[in-house]
């Protein structure tokens, strides 16, 4: 085979291999976000939904709560 054409191809390959690797490490640009308007996060409970519980399950206002937790024996049955 013939060096030089030999040496032309490992260059295109180098060359080619550079270019690919700075072209995916372009660096990152910063900037603020600017974000949504303020959301409000508060539960309100009404005094007559007081926390319960049937059984083992967690019980407030018709609504199993507990995620499937068993109940601790201090909360009062339902």
């Amino acid at each position: 085979m013939n060096t030089s054409h030999q040496g032309r191809r490992w260059t295109g390959a180098a060359v080619a291999a550079l270019l690919l690797a700075t072209a995916m490490a372009a660096p990152a640009s910063a900037r603020l976000d600017p974000g949504g308007p303020p959301v409000d996060n508060t539960q309100h409970v009404s005094p007559q939904c007081l926390l319960q519980r049937i059984d083992q399950q967690l019980v407030r206002c018709d609504s199993l709560t507990g995620g499937g937790v068993p109940a601790a024996s201090w909360v009062p049955e339902q």
